[in-house]
């Protein structure tokens, strides 16, 4: 009998969700493409412009660190930063 209604709760969820996602018309296979790439450039454009800025600044004012090594790991972290809080909002994750 135990079993049972887990069984019952767990279909009653699988069903909720297949609701859920009907009412959802806009998440497509195209909403997921265009997330995906939104979510590439949003990490790509900082860790480009962070490197051209390094490499910059490297060829005015040279020194024992690299500008160019620096900024473009700056600009990996901001951008993954900015595509996880985008998704969490996007998702609406509550943590």
């Amino acid at each position: 009998m135990h079993n049972r209604s887990q069984i019952e709760k767990r279909i009653a969820s699988q069903e909720a969700r297949k609701l859920k996602a009907r009412e959802e018309k806009h998440h497509t296979i195209w909403f997921g493409l265009g997330m995906f790439g939104l979510i590439g450039w949003s990490v790509a454009i900082p860790a480009v412009l962070g490197a051209l800025v390094g490499m910059w600044i490297d060829s005015r004012w040279p020194s024992r660190y690299s500008w160019s090594l620096m900024l473009l790991i700056g600009g990996i972290t901001l951008g993954c930063f900015n595509a996880w809080k985008w998704l969490h909002k996007e998702g609406n994750v509550d943590r």
